[in-house]
């Protein structure tokens, strides 16, 4: 099973939003390099770090577990949603979503601050690509990581 680190800003939804509604298509993403994370490598089983961005308290919130194969991000359709994409064509879409289980809220934030400071973390696509929302996590890391929110 593979690891991510999946982004998403507490304002819109929150670590505490999805242990509320315990599952949710993780939608929205509108990178290509994150689609393809998503279409070409994410499976059912994989573990993956819910990580808090751009607001005060920045860093790894929880865990969560991808729960469905990918499938279109019907908001791509939606001439009424902000994730609205003119070309995307239903027999071929462009975005993709997986639906995600909450697992566990971390006891302690894990703030990106001490991440970086962090040994273990030197090589971490998060400091090296700060701008993408799906990413690869390491077992290394994931050990790491899941060691200081427990």
């Amino acid at each position: 099973m593979a690891k991510w680190l999946v982004k998403t800003e507490p304002s819109d939804y929150s670590i505490d939003d999805l242990q509320i509604e315990r599952v949710t298509p993780w939608n929205g993403i509108r990178n290509f390099q994150a689609r393809n994370f998503i279409r070409d490598q994410m499976s059912v089983g994989d573990e993956v770090f819910i990580y808090h961005s751009s607001c005060t308290k920045v860093g790894v919130a929880g865990i969560g577990r991808v729960v469905s194969d990918k499938y279109a991000d019907k908001d791509q359709f939606d001439s009424g949603s902000k994730y609205y994409d003119q070309k995307a064509k239903r027999d071929d879409p462009k975005w993709f979503v997986v639906d995600i289980e909450f697992v566990a809220k971390a006891s302690t934030l894990y703030p990106l601050k001490m991440m970086k400071q962090a040994a273990e973390l030197q090589d971490f696509a998060l400091f090296k690509q700060s701008r993408l929302s799906v990413m690869p996590v390491t077992q290394e890391q994931w050990q790491h990581i899941f060691n200081k929110i427990q």
